[in-house]
């Protein structure tokens, strides 16, 4: 009798025993699906084995060391873009754009002194640069209400913000006769790669290669003065804020774009071929941004005032 009554408490045991080391797993908050049946111990397990996972990953998404700037996937060796310096959001260079401030104030992304809001036709513009690899602007894209070029700014710090060169083709104005007074003119900035020990380098390469390709000559840009109605020229367009412009190494790390000195590469091209080497620039550099949308209004956008009439002309 003890015995039948020891055989059936081992048995009732063995059986609570069983239920309570399985636990149905709720739906998961994460994922959305519900887990089979699984040792409790191994849920604990399960759950401590994911948690660091997680955080490792949040951690890896926030090194500005891989995020601040994109990689070249184009297998090009020839350039770099620096990695461990300040460079703007690109979410703050579109706000920017649009006259809006800037996520959080001191991030330097843009300036009082250099209008960076585009007018619709310069929208136009800038979105279809992001998409081509470079920009396509009417001489040199100066617009006197600001005295400045803001698709210029624009665009110059968008190319910073992702460690690319700024490609750019001044379509210059065609004479009374119906021709081209100098041609186009080809520009390569590569200041926004900001590593001036390379830029000699990465320019004698590119030069080889575009006499090579192209049998085009690079040509040194030499500062002219003002143009007699009152822009300036393709040069001195090149949106340097002069008053705290640099130029040491050092800098590059720390300033905003708008206050390094730019390192030009130019080409005197006709219409057809200065678009056919920006497409092969934009493609060499990686600049071409294949799901680019088109720009879209935000809320509250107000027009801006020019600083002639009591502005700071950002708009």
């Amino acid at each position: 009798m003890k015995i039948a009554t020891i055989a059936l408490a081992l048995s009732v045991a063995s059986k609570q025993s069983t239920v309570h080391s399985y636990a149905c797993i709720a739906t998961s908050s994460t994922s959305g699906r519900r887990l089979g049946r699984i040792p409790t111990s191994s849920a604990a397990a399960f759950s401590r084995a994911r948690r660091p996972h997680r955080t490792a990953c949040s951690l890896a998404a926030t090194s500005s060391a891989e995020t601040e700037t994109e990689q070249p996937t184009s297998g090009t060796t020839f350039w770099k873009a620096r990695q461990d310096c300040w460079r703007p959001d690109v979410r703050d260079v579109e706000k920017i754009s649009w006259g809006k401030p800037a996520s959080k104030k001191g991030k330097k992304t843009g300036s009082r002194g250099v209008p960076h809001r585009l007018n619709e036709e310069e929208r136009r513009a800038f979105d279809q640069a992001r998409r081509q690899g470079f920009l396509q602007v009417t001489g040199s894209s100066w617009r006197s209400q600001r005295r400045d070029a803001p698709l210029l700014n624009s665009y110059r710090s968008l190319m910073d913000a992702r460690g690319r060169p700024s490609i750019v083709l001044h379509k210059l104005s065609p004479n009374s006769s119906g021709g081209v007074d100098h041609g186009d003119r080809l520009v390569v900035d590569l200041s926004p790669l900001r590593l001036p020990s390379d830029f000699e380098r990465v320019e004698s390469e590119l030069a080889k290669r575009m006499e090579s390709e192209f049998s085009v000559v690079s040509d040194t840009m030499e500062p002219e003065d003002e143009q007699s109605d009152g822009s300036m020229s393709i040069e001195e367009s090149a949106l340097v804020d002069e008053e705290t412009a640099v130029s040491d190494e050092s800098d590059y790390e720390t300033r905003p774009i708008y206050q390094l000195q730019p390192h030009f590469v130019c080409w005197n091209v006709s219409r057809q071929q200065g678009k056919a080497i920006g497409k092969y620039l934009g493609q060499l550099f990686d600049n071409v941004e294949e799901k680019a949308m088109k720009s879209r209004k935000p809320k509250g956008v107000k027009p801006g005032r020019g600083r002639r009439h009591g502005g700071y002309g950002i708009g």
